[in-house]
């Protein structure tokens, strides 16, 4: 059976979204990433870069939120769109949130949260670039369905595991400043498979306190460049 080393943040969201609406059976293995279970040897055999998601599927191991995606979509013939125009589309949509959205999502929370120093330049630059990936977004969503097209894709998955979270980023006003980004959103957020995904949660015992040794496990950097 297929093992989905998970935990509730939006990268391995996008996972079990994509899990959930394949309704493929899977073993759920938590990855309590606040105590720096991540860090251990035995994951980071599964992941060297010591981060979640990762999944094994039939003996073959695959890590990165985006790489599990594709083997999923690829495998099951699934979410991928068939016609070699939407095809194109949906790939380079779903590359843009894997090296745009997301990893500026990332940065914007680090910086604005969890920085152990205010930096107003790197809060304005982080934020400023998520601001500007939505309104790519916004602007691709104003005339098109979906990412790909009038198709459901897996590009529209990766896009749903970062939105879903972006009011931690946004504030309270959330996406709407970004009217076609939200219908995407709110849609796919009522699909009994995105209900599913969230339900996840609630099947671990997980630590939620932001402590110290939740800093010292999340950014281990910063350990370095005091030591």
């Amino acid at each position: 059976m297929l093992k989905f080393y998970f935990h509730p943040s939006p990268n391995p969201m996008k996972v079990a979204l994509m899990l959930e609406e394949l309704q493929t059976p899977f073993e759920l293995i938590a990855v309590d990433t606040f105590r720096g279970e991540q860090h251990r040897r035995e994951f980071r055999e599964i992941n060297p870069n010591a981060k979640v998601p990762a999944i094994t599927d039939d003996g073959v191991t695959v890590f990165d939120s985006h790489a599990v995606l594709l083997h999923l979509a690829a495998k099951h013939e699934r979410f991928l769109p068939t016609s070699a125009a939407e095809r194109a589309q949906a790939l380079s949509w779903l590359m843009f949130v894997a090296t745009g959205l997301s990893p500026f999502s990332g940065q914007a929370v680090h910086f604005l949260h969890h920085a152990p120093t205010p930096l107003p330049y790197a809060r304005n630059r982080y934020l400023k670039e998520v601001e500007r990936h939505y309104r790519v977004l916004d602007e691709r969503l104003a005339t098109s369905k979906y990412l790909a097209g009038d198709t459901y894709s897996v590009a529209d998955i990766a896009l749903w595991g970062w939105a879903n979270f972006a009011g931690y980023i946004l504030g309270e006003a959330g996406l709407s400043a970004y009217p076609n980004v939200k219908r995407v959103v709110d849609e796919i957020s009522v699909r009994p498979a995105a209900a599913r995904a969230q339900a996840l949660k609630n099947k671990l015992t997980l630590k939620a306190e932001f402590d110290e040794e939740t800093r010292r496990a999340l950014f281990p950097q910063n350990e370095e460049m005091t030591a």
